[in-house]
């Protein structure tokens, strides 16, 4: 059984604590300058909706001083700036019962949630080939329409297949998994033989909560 999680929501529709993401993401959609995180317990959530923000949003390589300096280690960010959100940007991610299982993915609109494109289920597969699909179908599609936007992932294995353009996976190739192989395949090819100028970017989980294209299946 997955961990309870606890979503703050600082700034949004309706600021206060959630215990599921469908609620948290409720509140952030469509919502300019939201500013949300999950905690593992809900005294780090309580404590964190208490402080404000300030305390946990990329405060920490600034210099600052203050209610920053707070942030207790098992909440802390990064030495790191994770900075500001850019919603000018498709988010991606994929969904997955089992692993390697049936297989799905999209890309939605980083500021609304509105779902752009999805694909699947495919009947077998693994998580970071599903992001690796999702990402390289997010630059194709943006490359098709002429558009500039940043593209998120919370996949590093699939960030860095990209930009490689070669998948690495243990996932043997045989009939059951010639579909999402068939796939990866046209992916890298896309890769190898387009150039395109845009972003692939890490979503930043601990600061900004659960990307926004998240299944909700964790």
């Amino acid at each position: 059984m997955a961990k309870q999680k606890f979503y703050v929501v600082w700034v949004g529709k309706q600021p206060g604590i959630y215990t599921n993401w469908g609620d948290c993401q409720l509140q952030v959609n469509q919502y300019t300058g939201a500013k949300f995180k999950a905690f593992e317990s809900r005294a780090e959530a309580e404590k964190a909706y208490a402080q404000g923000w300030k305390s946990y949003w990329g405060q920490q390589s600034q210099g600052k001083t203050g209610p920053s300096s707070r942030v207790n280690n098992s909440t802390k960010a990064s030495a790191a700036d994770p900075g500001e959100i850019d919603y000018n940007s498709i988010s991606v991610d994929v969904g997955t019962r089992g692993n390697p299982g049936p297989v799905e993915y999209k890309g939605v609109d980083t500021r609304t949630g509105d779902v752009i494109f999805s694909c699947g289920p495919i009947s077998k597969g693994t998580n970071n080939l599903g992001e690796f699909l999702a990402i390289v179908h997010a630059l194709a599609y943006l490359k098709k329409i002429g558009s500039s936007k940043t593209v998120y992932s919370d996949s590093v294995n699939a960030m860095k297949w990209v930009r490689e353009k070669k998948v690495v996976s243990t996932l043997v190739r045989d009939a059951s998994t010639k579909e999402i192989w068939d796939l990866v395949d046209r992916a890298e090819h896309w890769l190898r033989t387009n150039s395109y100028d845009n972003k692939v970017l890490k979503w930043q989980t601990k600061s900004w909560g659960e990307i926004k294209a998240d299944y909700g299946r964790k």
